[in-house]
């Protein structure tokens, strides 16, 4: 490790530390410096590149957890589930658990915009996957920590197949029995219960309002009401809306 100052060497050891990787694997320090290393620090010497490698990687690895755990589960539910497990939401949640901001060198303008933190850590989390991968061509040095990670969100998005795209599910659902796609309807509220509460949707399905649901942005609020809409289908064991509506 001798292209880093001593600092730096124990900041990078304590993370390899905590991703509980051999202190004898021959990981090469120089990449996995470069993928904590944020473009406001270095314009040249930054994380870009790593990152573009870590989202192949990343998808690699879920694809292979997939296929070797879950032979049963179709083509289709494979690609659903590693969308939620490769997006910056999950990879920053994991990189959080570690500390992950205590070791990426970032400027203290950036840093203080809190609003592409997750965006950051989700990025350098790829870079850092890239560089442990191309330290030995292979993922060995990923799997066994990363894995235990992928596998409880697996189970909990299995558990709940709608879980973070209840619009995905709904399309799903209408297509399915009649392969036609729902409508939404969004207007802007007066704000009276503040901005999380901003924006109200409806969804419709052939002349039936489905559900509703509010939001901070028209986005969630769309995701809110096909939430309801799901959650009366499924309470209402409702197969075909000409048995129910």
């Amino acid at each position: 490790m001798t292209q880093t100052y001593y600092p730096r060497q124990k900041q990078l050891q304590s993370l390899v530390n905590k991703l509980s990787i051999p202190e004898q694997t021959a990981i090469k320090w120089n990449l996995l410096d470069l993928a904590l290393t944020h473009s406001t620090v270095s314009s040249t010497h930054n994380y870009e590149k790593l990152e573009f490698v870590g989202d192949a990687v990343v998808r690699l690895v879920a694809a292979e957890l997939l296929f070797e755990n879950y032979p049963d589960c179709p083509v289709g539910e494979f690609a659903a589930i590693r969308s939620i497990l490769v997006s910056d939401r999950s990879l920053a949640e994991i990189a959080k658990k570690y500390g992950w901001s205590r070791y990426l060198l970032v400027s203290k303008s950036a840093a203080g915009d809190k609003a592409g933190e997750d965006s950051r850590l989700a990025d350098s989390f790829e870079a850092v996957l890239a560089a442990l991968y191309l330290s030995t061509n292979n993922s060995e040095l990923i799997r066994p920590w990363l894995d235990s990670h992928f596998q409880v969100l697996i189970a909990e998005i299995r558990s709940d197949p709608a879980r973070q795209n209840y619009k995905a599910a709904l399309q799903e659902w209408t297509q399915g029995h009649y392969k036609a796609l729902p409508n939404y309807q969004v207007e802007e509220t007066n704000q009276i219960h503040g901005a999380r509460e901003r924006f109200y949707a409806e969804v419709w399905f052939q002349g039936n309002q489905l559900g509703i649901g509010k939001g901070p942005s028209i986005k969630a609020a769309e995701q809110a009401a096909a939430k309801s809409a799901l959650k009366k289908l499924k309470t209402e064991n409702i197969q075909h809306l000409d048995q129910k509506l």
